[in-house]
């Protein structure tokens, strides 16, 4: 019986014919996987960029009355970036829903074989055994260490015991708040801009998500350690962006 990444398990069937993903990440593995299967996805489901399906709000307050009318055979969401509530109100009105759970880059693939697999019954996607090999050789000489600021005022970093800090570390990277030091629970702290700014930060990655920073908003803010902008895409979303991920930034 097909088991989620939380063990809860979905009921034998057909392979689904109409996916809702409230997850931007994957809305996109799926639309690049299987287009025809998805009818509904979040406003801040981005890429592709010409995806026509229904808009069913925001991945914190998804509109449920709107997913049950789409009469989906099946809801995909992730444990982090979508709420439990969400989850239970959904399967008390009887719509199956498949819950993806990653902190790094193995369960991310693990998770993506597993979705398209077990709950959509779909051949495994060329982009996902490309990752898997991209992702499966071993880390370059290490590079130095960087913070990855992810909103300012107040200012919150990438912290421990997530996908961004070790797809980073797999590139060569350490992450100046994930050490042996750092608070396992607090994986997005807040911190001083004096904190980040230090001689001994070899880099500043300011993506252009949750925070939108720009060449305008955020590199002034640094006096002594470097800034890069980059794609909050690349950092976050799992799915075809891991590819993109690896040949971009395993580059720089």
């Amino acid at each position: 019986m097909p088991t989620d990444d939380l063990g809860a398990t979905l009921e034998p069937g057909p392979p689904p014919q109409r996916v809702v993903s409230l997850v931007p990440s994957l809305t996109e593995a799926i639309a690049a996987s299987c287009p025809g299967v998805l009818v509904g996805a979040t406003d801040w489901c981005t890429h592709p960029g010409d995806l026509d399906v229904t808009r069913a709000r925001g991945t914190k307050n998804p509109n449920l009355k709107v997913i049950a009318g789409l009469e989906p055979d099946l809801v995909v969401v992730n444990k982090e970036e979508n709420r439990e509530l969400d989850v239970r109100r959904m399967r008390d009105r009887g719509i199956p829903v498949w819950v993806t759970d990653i902190e790094d880059v193995p369960s991310a693939l693990t998770s993506m074989r597993r979705l398209f697999v077990e709950a959509l019954q779909q051949p495994v996607p060329d982009w996902l055994e490309h990752a898997e090999e991209l992702w499966g050789t071993p880390p370059p000489t290490p590079r130095g260490r960087l913070v990855v600021p992810i909103w300012r005022d107040p200012w919150m970093v990438v912290g421990p015991r997530t996908y961004t800090t070790d797809l980073l570390s797999r590139l060569g990277w350490s992450n100046a708040y994930a050490g042996p030091d750092a608070d396992p629970d607090k994986r997005y702290p807040h911190v001083d801009l004096a904190d980040i700014d230090r001689d001994d930060v070899d880099l500043v990655l300011l993506p252009d998500e949750p925070y939108e920073f720009t060449v305008d908003d955020g590199p002034e803010a640094f006096v002594q350690a470097p800034t890069r902008l980059v794609s909050g895409r690349l950092l976050t979303w799992y799915g075809p962006a891991m590819v993109e991920a690896y040949e971009t930034l395993a580059r720089e």
